[in-house]
């Protein structure tokens, strides 16, 4: 699906609709989502001392898993700044696939470490600051997710709860 999205980002742009724009970020999710379970899930069975003895297995593992998540989320970054970004589209369009890089990023720092994590760091709170500076409605529910998801980088990945809670509380 994301191959011919990735068509479809070719003609179009950022002129997609909003409908396209749905398709696009369901079809990104769902190419990433069984990969952050992963992580997520491997991570989980590491704390608990009854599997200790497949820690090299498991830190394998998962160390491959992490790779193909963050190639398949630089992907899907590249493919936004390249093919959308650098063209022209609507204020909402526009606050739509900033909003999407933060977010990939923030998807990548979930497991990165090192220079790897403070660069994706850096990254997504531009790209979410970028997409909070550009002008919509209270309301929009575009203008809502960007607060949402900000808050949420601010919180699990900045470590930042105060922040966090200011953003939500801004936007509420």
């Amino acid at each position: 699906m994301v191959d011919y999205l990735e068509e479809v980002l070719g003609f179009k742009g950022g002129e997609v609709n909003a409908d396209e724009r749905n398709l696009l970020s369901v079809a990104f999710k769902n190419l990433i989502s069984s990969k952050r379970a992963a992580c997520r899930t491997i991570s989980a069975i590491e704390q608990n001392p009854k599997y200790s003895k497949f820690n090299t297995a498991l830190l394998a593992y998962k160390a491959e898993i992490e790779e193909q998540l963050r190639a398949d989320c630089q992907k899907i970054i590249d493919m936004i700044n390249v093919r959308v970004l650098q063209g022209t589209c609507s204020d909402e369009a526009k606050a739509f696939f900033v909003k999407m890089v933060g977010d990939y990023y923030r998807y990548i720092a979930e497991n990165a470490k090192d220079s790897l994590l403070a660069e994706v760091k850096e990254k997504a709170k531009a790209a979410y600051e970028q997409a909070n500076a550009i002008d919509l409605p209270a309301c929009n529910p575009i203008k809502l997710g960007l607060a949402l998801n900000f808050s949420v980088f601010n919180y699990e990945v900045l470590k930042d709860h105060n922040k966090a809670c200011e953003l939500a509380d801004s936007a509420l």
